[in-house]
């Protein structure tokens, strides 16, 4: 009984922080220069890459924006919805590989992505050659 009681606990442990160290899920942005929370991000996994997509805004006045100074298919794409995280691929404990778009100045980005806190933080950083811009998102249940 003990034994199975043990085994119970390690497997479950394991299985915790096995889904804790993942991306794939909602995260609350947060404004690298005022702190602020800004949106709710649904990152997901789509053919072996992981996007995403803005879902909610925390500023009402931003809700109804489109991204204007966006190119291609995402011009003039509403804020919600915009899939501003592309082709993002695990490589060890990063995701990299893929790019991010501000939709504020329609500018993309190569990104990288990485869990911290025990994956209740993550690490979103943007960056043309040596040039970088890392913000923290909060995991939101």
């Amino acid at each position: 009984m003990i034994k199975n009681t043990l085994a119970f606990i390690i497997l479950f442990t394991v299985f915790f922080n096995l889904t804790a160290q993942n991306v794939i899920g909602k995260w609350k942005t947060i404004d690298d220069n005022t702190g602020d929370a800004k949106s709710v991000v649904e990152i997901y996994e789509e053919d072996g890459k992981v996007f995403g997509k803005i879902i909610a805004v925390t500023n009402p006045d931003v809700e109804h924006r489109k991204c204007t100074n966006c190119t291609g298919d995402k011009k003039n794409h509403r804020i919600i919805g915009l899939v501003f995280i592309e082709d993002m691929v695990k490589n060890h404990n990063v995701y990299e590989g893929g790019t991010i778009l501000n939709p504020e100045n329609g500018s993309t980005y190569r990104c990288r992505l990485k869990l911290q806190d025990n994956g209740e933080t993550l690490q979103v950083r943007g960056y043309l050659a040596f040039f970088y811009r890392t913000q923290y998102w909060k995991r939101v249940e």
